[in-house]
């Protein structure tokens, strides 16, 4: 598929005399051209829910998350796996990015880089990838040789696979277990894919990421209960999201919370159940994490049985 043929690659018939247009017309033409690109990600939803729920079986089975791509898509793969472990208390291993010209490619482009397919099938195999891991191919153009690589190496492996890409009838698309073709269309300058397909490319990592930490039970209600408490921020975040939940004071919040060794799902548990950190801890664990299952486990008299709350 030659460059001429990528809708990603075209020229935009609307922006043509966007380099002498009044700043505010300017400005205003790159808005409408990003307006299309929730529309387009809507489109394929569906595919969308695929990608989360095979990420979502692989977590399941201890597999890990990787994120493949050069240039801007891989840099957004970066930038994915690093919001991760603060957001939902995960290890770092557990999502993690694989660019195309390695860590000094997230500060400088390293263009060569993406033109190599076989480096893409040596990154991938430092990671020792299994058949439970997920390798998803990030690519607007969806051809991009080191991505390709990647993902033919995964599939040897027998690790399942996702593409995410910005073009129809994608190389990456073909080799995937789950395709997300998202086409956002001609970019607003010919071929700068760091601005439609890569806000595509974004939105959609976090419906996968997000999604497929909801199911793992790292979120109760729409609140990220789940989070590392690494600074003074996310403390204070910690703390209003449990006296919001328990209607408590700053005071039994905050010994709440130490008592639980600042995990804030055995904090909510502890205090809207009135028990102790431990038995917290241990309601938790039976019921996976999940703090909405815990919840509606009451004990009576020795014997547990099942009930909604009509808090949740």
């Amino acid at each position: 598929m030659g460059a001429h043929s990528l809708i990603t690659e075209s020229v935009n018939t609307r922006t043509v005399d966007i380099d002498c247009m009044p700043t505010l017309e300017m400005v205003s033409a790159i808005n409408k051209e990003d307006h299309l690109v929730a529309k387009a990600v809507e489109r394929v939803l569906p595919n969308i829910a695929d990608a989360v729920d095979t990420v979502f079986e692989g977590l399941k089975n201890q597999g890990r998350v990787f994120f493949v791509g050069a240039g801007t898509s891989g840099r957004l793969g970066v930038l994915e796996a690093a919001e991760c472990p603060p957001t939902f208390g995960v290890t770092a291993d557990l999502f993690q990015a694989v660019i195309a010209g390695g860590e000094r490619a997230v500060f400088k482009s390293v263009e060569s880089a993406e033109d190599d397919e076989g480096q893409g099938k040596r990154d991938l195999q430092t990671k020792s990838i299994t058949k439970h891991d997920v390798v998803i191919g990030i690519a607007a153009s969806g051809r991009t040789p080191y991505v390709v690589g990647a993902l033919r190496y995964a599939k040897q492996q027998q690790a399942k696979t996702i593409a995410i890409a910005c073009n129809d009838d994608s190389v990456i698309g073909k080799l995937a277990d789950v395709k997300v073709e998202v086409v956002t269309g001609p970019e607003v300058i010919s071929g700068s894919t760091r601005m439609k397909a890569g806000t595509a490319q974004k939105l959609v990592l976090n419906m996968i990421t997000t999604s497929s930490m909801i199911k793992m039970g790292k979120v109760y209600q729409n609140l990220m209960v789940d989070l590392n408490i690494s600074n003074k921020k996310l403390r204070e975040r910690a703390v209003n999201m449990l006296k919001m939940l328990t209607n408590e004071a700053d005071l039994v919040v905050n010994e709440a919370l130490e008592a639980a060794s600042l995990n804030v799902k055995a904090a909510i548990v502890m205090l809207k159940k009135h028990i102790d950190a431990v038995e917290a801890s241990a309601l938790l664990e039976e019921k996976e994490g999940f703090v909405r299952k815990t919840l509606s486990s009451v004990k009576e008299e020795g014997t547990e049985t099942e009930m909604e709350e009509e808090s949740l």
